[in-house]
C-alpha cells in the first residue's frame, strides 16, 4: 500500500523509516556512487530530510519498505535551486510546483512499485492543488519513466550518455493517471482511498505540516 508520511511521523513507523534510509544508502551511495552522506546506522540522509518533507512510501505486504520518494514545495529550500540552478533558465519557486527527490527502489522490487510511487505523486497533485513536480534525474531513470508512462518535460541537461543529468517538469493529467494506475496494478479508487486515509477527503491548497 501507499503511505504518506511527513518526516516528523516517521518515528511512528520505525521499520519503514529504517529500511527507507538504508535502501537510499544502498542505491545512491553503494550502487550509483553518489557523493552522499551515510551515517553510522547505514542511513543516507541530507539537509532536506531535516525540513519535514512529505514522503510517499510503498509498504510491502510484510510491512517493509518497497520504494519511496520525497516532496518539498519549491517556495522553500530545494535541491533543484540550491545545487542544479545551472540546468534551468531561472529559479523555480511557486506554491504550485513541488520538488520530487530521492526516488528509491528497494532491491528486488519491480516496475509496478515505481508506478505506484508516481501514482502517489499524482494523488498529491490532485489533493494539494499542485500543477507540476520538478526533479533532477540521471539517464538511468529515463527508461523507468518510459516504462511506467510518466515522462517529464526536460528543462535542461548536462553531460551525455549514461552520465547525463537533467531537470524535468511533470504534469499528471487524467490520462496519465489511468496509464500509471494500470502499470501499478492499482485501481484509481484504491489509490484515492489510501490518500484519504492519510489526509481526509477535503482537498488541500498548501504544504501543511502534520501537526
Amino acid at each position: 500500500m501507499l503511505r504518506y508520511l511527513y518526516a516528523d511521523q516517521l518515528d511512528q513507523h520505525p521499520r519503514l523509516a529504517d529500511e527507507m534510509f538504508r535502501h537510499r544508502a544502498a542505491q545512491f551511495h553503494t550502487r550509483l556512487g553518489w557523493d552522499v552522506n551515510v551515517d553510522a546506522q547505514g542511513h543516507e540522509r541530507d539537509e532536506y530530510d531535516a525540513l519535514n518533507p512529505l514522503y510517499v512510501i510503498w509498504e510491502t505486504p510484510e510491512g517493509g519498505h518497497g520504494g519511496s520518494t520525497r516532496f518539498l514545495p519549491t517556495t522553500g529550500p530545494v535541491m533543484v535551486n540550491d545545487h542544479f540552478s545551472h540546468l534551468a533558465s531561472a529559479p523555480i519557486c511557486s506554491p504550485l510546483i513541488w520538488e520530487c527527490t530521492r526516488f528509491c527502489m528497494a532491491p528486488g522490487q519491480g516496475a509496478h512499485v515505481a508506478a505506484a510511487l508516481m501514482l502517489g505523486g499524482g494523488e498529491l497533485m490532485n489533493g494539494f492543488g499542485v500543477r507540476h513536480f520538478v526533479g533532477v534525474f540521471d539517464a538511468r531513470m529515463v527508461r523507468i519513466y518510459n516504462r511506467v508512462g510518466s515522462s517529464p518535460e526536460v528543462l535542461g541537461s548536462i553531460g551525455t550518455g549514461r552520465e547525463q543529468i537533467s531537470v524535468g517538469l511533470w504534469t499528471f493529467e487524467a490520462q496519465a493517471q489511468a496509464r500509471v494506475a494500470q502499470r501499478a496494478g492499482i485501481s484509481p479508487a484504491l489509490s484515492r482511498a489510501w490518500f484519504a486515509d492519510a489526509f481526509g477527503d477535503a482537498p488541500m491548497t498548501e504544504f501543511a505540516a502534520s501537526a
